[in-house]
């Protein structure tokens, strides 16, 4: 079987890929891997959730019952973010559990996601293992020894009230659009700010199962820009379907991306004492200007390669607080084992009501550099790091770039893509370099060429 895991889980159509047999089966599996082999004996504890999207109605339930069909007591704590999900597994000292959520995809697509024990997600053995047991008789208790399935009652309250317990400063005074992408965010994201003190109003927050991430959140931001003016508000959140990403826009309609909202938290946090060694940790793709401001303001940066199981290892490896993505996944370790849009949030709202400064403002601690990317596909994206050719005309492009600027080349690990990515001081020279690349690497790793 080919491997079933992606990088964030088992996601696909949901009743095509997905099906209720694919899920029952890795439910079965993850309760004697995440369960069984961890308990010794002792009946397990799973903590499962969902975002709004029409098929995780199906998919819990198929999940649930392969959980208490294994001997797992479930606890379901209904329709949630996935940070609030890894949360609930740590606080109810669970044994691991389980998400349901295409993300940012739109509604027909679905996803299981495992969680292991204190909320942290899976490491690719674990993945491994759970795939490898599918092929092996699932246990199968009897009589006292099956699982049980009970509501998870308080879910929402405890994950609320660990935000809450988490902001340096309250939100009184300042107005928020918040836009929950009709996704999990709806109930609990609007509650929270309120609760923080902020003037709350609210876009993308009335879900129906199929409308998830439509013309809504972090994906699609023109609404919230354009309601963020509209009712003079302070600035805007946008978050996915899941809610473990969170962009802004300023009182202008001016986007705020991840690594601006990093730069903005790297620096409060330096400013209190609780940035970890000075340090932040982010992906290839940040932006130059992010690595620039950084070494103005005294923050070292730690680089990792793209995905936010990444960015959490290398926070793991230095115990570092602060890391995250430029599309908006932001952890903050010392209260969180996965990026959490809705306390990234709060947590830039509670920057701009200490410090009394705009977002705008605050933004201006970094200079986003023209980023210009291409997907160059049909190549072979094994040689781009080793044909001659290739990386002689990037050394030229980096010559000419001189300090202002860089190059990245990145196969896709899915598709034979090699995405170069040009960054300069000026927009014209970035795209000029990016698409001169592009083209020497359509050129010399073309599928039918010969290598050199």
């Amino acid at each position: 079987m080919s491997r079933l895991f992606g990088t964030d889980g088992v996601r696909g159509l949901a009743n095509g890929i997905l099906t209720v047999e694919l899920s029952i089966q890795l439910a079965q599996s993850a309760a004697v891997v995440l369960g069984h082999q961890e308990t010794h004996g002792r009946r397990p504890v799973a903590v499962v959730a969902r975002d709004p999207r029409i098929s995780g109605e199906f998919i819990i339930s198929a999940v649930s019952a392969g959980l208490a069909s294994a001997g797992v007591d479930v606890y379901d704590a209904g329709v949630l973010p996935t940070p609030a999900a890894a949360f609930l597994v740590d606080d109810l000292d669970a044994d691991f559990g389980v998400m349901i959520s295409a993300s940012h995809n739109p509604a027909p697509d679905n996803g299981i996601k495992f969680l292991a024990r204190g909320g942290e997600k899976l490491t690719d053995d674990q993945e491994d293992d759970i795939q490898r047991q599918m092929d092996e008789e699932p246990h199968r208790p009897t009589g006292a020894d099956v699982g049980r399935i009970q509501r998870f009652a308080d879910a929402e309250d405890r994950y609320i009230l660990h935000l809450l317990k988490t902001l340096p400063h309250r939100l009184d005074g300042l107005k928020v659009v918040l836009d929950c992408a009709h996704g999990a965010a709806a109930g609990c994201s609007p509650e929270v700010f309120k609760a923080a003190g902020a003037d709350v109003v609210v876009i993308g927050a009335d879900p129906d199962g199929i409308n998830i991430n439509d013309g809504y959140g972090s994906t699609h931001l023109e609404k919230l820009q354009a309601k963020v003016v509209e009712s003079g508000a302070d600035f805007g959140i946008a978050h996915d379907g899941d809610a473990d990403r969170c962009l802004a826009v300023d009182a202008t309609g001016t986007v705020v991306d991840g690594d601006q909202i990093m730069g903005i938290l790297a620096v409060a946090l330096k400013d209190g004492g609780r940035l970890k060694d000075d340090t932040l940790v982010v992906t290839v793709m940040s932006n130059l200007g992010l690595k620039l401001a950084m070494q103005r303001e005294g923050v070292r940066l730690v680089e990792t390669k793209v995905g936010d199981r990444y960015v959490l290892a290398g926070m793991k490896h230095g115990s570092y607080s602060l890391g995250g993505e430029q599309s908006g996944h932001v952890i903050f370790s010392d209260y969180a084992t996965t990026g959490d849009g809705v306390l990234t949030g709060l947590q830039l709202g509670a920057r701009m009501a200490e410090s009394g400064q705009t977002l705008a403002e605050l933004a201006g601690v970094m200079e986003r550099l023209p980023q210009v990317l291409i997907n160059v596909k049909d190549v072979d994206r094994d040689r781009a790091a080793e044909d001659a050719e290739v990386q002689a005309a990037v050394a030229d492009a980096e010559a000419r770039l001189g300090e202002t600027g860089r190059v990245l080349l990145r196969p896709s690990g899915t598709e034979p893509v090699v995405r170069v990515m040009v960054e300069a001081s000026d927009e014209e020279q970035a795209r000029r370099e990016a698409e001169d690349l592009a083209t020497v690497v359509e050129r010399e790793l073309a599928l039918s060429a010969d290598p050199v």
